[in-house]
């Protein structure tokens, strides 16, 4: 895909699922993960937080480049990825393209533990999301109000601690009350 930021196009390679949840959009918001290779500098896009989150992750699993997680990425849903890391489905992973038993093994034995606990604190491709954008957005309003990002990032999740449903309105106005 290219994005139009202020006249200038970038390329940013993107999933297939990112495809079909930006495909009939002018305008949207992309997350992106910026590669910096000896011969490359590549921009990533995902649709949401939780699939950049989870590219970078398999990209910290030996072996596994950023095309490898983009395929994988490419080949079912986030949700399903997770599971069938947290299961040890191999199978799954070794019938995506470019994934050998070894790689597979490699992913299973390497993200298991990091995403099981994701799992078993119940957290999910849309709750990671929904979390992290209400905390960008709160964050970025407030500094644009000239606060210390990092003291408006206590505030932030301070409040979200007490009250995790809350809008990003009532969370800017709270954390200005403690600001």
């Amino acid at each position: 895909m290219v994005v139009d930021c202020g006249g200038v196009g970038y390329n940013v390679s993107i999933s297939l699922n990112t495809f079909e949840a930006l495909k009939d959009k002018k305008e949207g918001k992309v997350f992106i993960h910026f590669a910096v290779s000896e011969n490359a500098q590549t921009l990533y896009g995902f649709a949401n937080d939780a699939e950049r989150v989870l590219f970078r992750a398999l990209i910290g699993v030996s072996g596994v480049g950023p095309s490898t997680a983009r395929m994988i990425l490419s080949s079912q849903s986030t949700n399903e990825i997770i599971n069938a890391i947290v299961s040890g489905n191999l199978a799954l992973l070794n019938s995506i393209k470019g994934i050998g038993p070894k790689t597979a093994q490699r992913i299973v034995v390497e993200l298991q533990d990091k995403l099981g606990k994701m799992n078993q604190m119940n957290i999910t491709s849309s709750s990671i999301e929904t979390s992290i954008s209400l905390n960008q957005e709160a964050l970025l309003a407030l500094e644009s109000l000239g606060f210390n990002k990092n003291v408006a990032a206590k505030a932030i999740s301070k409040i979200l601690q007490d009250n995790p449903q809350i809008s990003v309105e009532n969370l800017i106005k709270n954390a200005l009350r403690i600001l």
